[in-house]
């Protein structure tokens, strides 16, 4: 058995945190490749260290001092170091990096400081080899990662050692230059080296037991997904779930390994197993898996009698990708056809647009609707059980919520619906109380 597991910020944040890593690590042999962030906040009013660095680069090219900002960097760092007994003098180490700093530091290699620091007393601390990701995570020349020379480049690492902690976040250029991923990135890294390794598990240690079935600040006390497929994620995640990085799921996900989602502070806890597809499942009421959502769209719907063809809309949806805007749904009638995205992607774009389907498409009728929120009902158990739409519509009429758009795919993971920005949140507490609660 061999799991790859990323800690996060918020599980690195200090001596305290740093001492539950090693916890959960030394509780299973099987952890032997770690891969962590930079540290984050260690309270409500606190920064994270990345936050911080940023910060920095920005003072460092406008010429503005930020010796507080690194002072403050500094001490988190020898205070980790002292805490714990550790040996490497990371204090004289930071200094030495600063005394290169200039406005010609690159804002990705300073950012990315954060981690090297973080991964390196992770390593003293676990007693486990440390390897920069400069030297194994690699990016092409367009400044995008190659995945086929960075699981070639792990994979000569992994010959090399057999426990290793590794800097998530960033990794190099053909040039030796720094170059960093975006938000999250670390969850990349994790996926790339668990992917590299074989492994059977990957495992993210977080903050959270796992993925909630809604969000928390609209449902209170949401229960945990104890197991989801990699579809039912994705489909989460697009209408707004906060979960993984996307990008951090495709490496696993090709190589079949699950990934499994726990909280650092309750290692007792499962967390969420996410598996390609789920077999031999009892039957049970609850056919959603979760409910998520987002606000803000706009219904685009044109009429036009007789329109039997595709040119109106072929012309309709050019229009829409010369803007860069994202169509989310089409639906499509005999006379009409309706197109939803983002209202704040259409913006001031929207009054062109209305315009030119006037003008190229000759319609009877364009009609706009907007504060329009989406809600979807995500779930693997709705394929085969008739009835389930019905279900969820009467609920929601029942409640006094007016559904303005409906779609759902071919594959039946999801349903969702339009409704009202005003019944967004109501939308949402109706169907995880009936049906996924």
């Amino acid at each position: 058995m061999l799991k790859a597991i990323k800690f996060g910020g918020s599980s690195v944040a200090g001596a305290e945190q740093f001492a539950r890593v090693k916890a959960i690590v030394e509780s299973d042999p099987a952890r032997r490749l770690v891969v962590v962030s930079a540290a984050g906040k260690r309270s409500g009013d606190d920064h994270k260290l990345t936050d911080l660095l940023y910060l920095c680069h920005a003072h460092l090219t406008y010429g503005v001092s930020c010796g507080d900002i690194l002072a403050q960097i500094r001490s988190r760092f020898t205070a980790i170091r002292e805490e714990l007994g550790l040996r490497w003098d990371v204090g004289t180490a930071f200094d030495e990096y600063c005394a290169t700093l200039s406005r010609d530091t690159s804002q990705d290699e300073l950012v990315s400081r954060g981690e090297y620091f973080t991964a390196r007393l992770m390593a003293e601390y676990l007693g486990y080899d440390f390897v920069d990701a400069a030297e194994c995570v690699l990016f092409g020349f367009d400044g995008e990662l190659d995945r086929e020379k960075t699981e070639e480049a792990l994979r000569e690492v992994l010959r090399r050692h057999d426990t290793l902690v590794l800097p998530g976040f960033y990794g190099s250029l053909p040039s030796g230059r720094i170059r960093v991923m975006s938000r999250g990135g670390s969850d990349i890294t994790g996926a790339l080296l668990a992917a590299a390794a074989d492994a059977d598990v990957y495992e993210n240690w977080t903050d959270v037991s796992g993925i909630l079935m809604a969000d928390p600040k609209i449902v209170p006390n949401p229960r945990p997904i104890a197991k989801i497929t990699y579809a039912e994620l994705r489909e989460l995640a697009f209408m707004g779930a906060s979960v993984l990085h996307e990008e951090s799921i495709l490496p696993v996900k090709e190589r079949g390994i699950p990934l499994n989602i726990r909280n650092t502070n309750r290692p007792g806890d499962e967390g969420t197993m996410i598996v390609e597809e789920v077999a031999g499942e009892a039957e049970s009421e609850r056919f959603l898996t979760g409910v998520a959502g987002r606000r803000n769209f706009t219904v685009l719907t044109v009429r036009k009698r007789d329109m039997r063809g595709s040119e109106e809309l072929r012309r309709t949806l050019e229009m829409l990708d010369e803007c860069h805007v994202q169509v989310e749904h089409i639906t499509l009638g005999l006379d009409s056809f309706a197109l939803v995205a983002s209202s704040a992607k259409l913006g001031e774009n929207l009054y062109h647009i209305v315009a030119r389907i006037h003008r190229d498409c000759r319609p009877d009728d364009v009609q706009v609707q907007d504060g329009i929120a989406l809600v979807a009902a995500v779930g693997r158990k709705m394929t085969f059980r008739p009835g389930i739409s019905g279900k969820l519509f009467r609920a929601l009429g029942e409640q006094g919520v007016n559904i303005r758009t409906i779609a759902q795919g071919a594959d039946e993971l999801s349903i969702i619906i339009g409704v009202d920005n005003r019944h967004f949140e109501t939308a949402i507490r109706i169907l995880y109380e009936g049906f996924a609660g």
